[in-house]
């Protein structure tokens, strides 16, 4: 499966090839069009350099939970911690957690190439958990620039301590506010994904991690599905 990374950048050039094919606009619509593909491709390249970078970061969920996402570059490996489960990704395993009536039970899959940064398993179980995910907030942006009757106001703020580009977007398919730290990292996020509102806020950013980030659950059964090497 492809990188997340690849995720980013197709859809921060599928804004630009549709605006280049697209010849029945005004120049005052094109000039805004344009704007859109801009503040997407920027948001897109913070978001896509935080992931070749080392950092962990905290963030606020709806009802009160908290979840953690920790990544490294050496080792290679990412983690997202949420009250009811885990998921890391290493070179050698992805490993996924799940609590339930008081147990912990991970399985171990075989690894999936990264090309150096998160892998696509990884944000597909966190967004199952209810975390928004750089591919996720991407794809709302592409579709809010290329929706010629959406309103997208951009604004700048500070996020627990770090300065922020903001996008307020409404549209008919749904409004949202989503907020980029200038190192890359999603600061905020406020809207409706897969039919669920969702809220998700950092609280916390650093950049260095605790090896501890990436152990499994204590007292957890493990179940290894990887094959053996003979």
């Amino acid at each position: 499966m492809p990188a997340a990374s690849t995720t980013l950048r197709m859809l921060a050039v599928s804004v630009i090839a549709s605006l280049t094919v697209t010849g029945c606009q005004t120049l005052d619509d094109a000039g805004r069009a344009i704007g859109r593909a801009d503040l997407v491709n920027d948001l897109a390249a913070r978001m896509d350099r935080a992931l070749t970078e080392t950092w962990s970061a905290q963030y606020q969920l709806s009802g009160g939970r908290t979840a953690t996402i920790a990544q490294t570059q050496r080792p290679l490996r990412s983690a997202y911690t949420w009250p009811d489960g885990k998921i890391v990704v290493t070179q050698e395993a992805v490993t996924r957690c799940e609590t339930g009536n008081g147990r912990t039970a991970c399985t171990v899959l075989p690894p999936v190439p990264t090309a150096g940064k998160p892998s696509v398993p990884l944000y597909s179980e966190a967004e199952k958990q209810g975390l928004v995910t750089p591919p996720a907030v991407i794809g709302l942006l592409t579709a809010a620039a290329l929706d010629p009757e959406a309103v997208v106001t951009q604004s700048d703020t500070t996020v627990s301590g770090h300065h922020a580009t903001c996008v307020d977007v409404r549209r008919s398919a749904g409004d949202f506010t989503a907020c980029v730290t200038t190192e890359g990292l999603l600061g905020s996020f406020t809207g409706t994904l897969g039919g669920t509102p969702t809220e998700m806020a950092l609280t916390r950013y650093t950049e260095t991690v605790d090896p501890a980030a990436f152990d499994l659950p204590p007292g957890a059964g493990v179940d290894d599905r990887r094959v053996p090497s003979s």
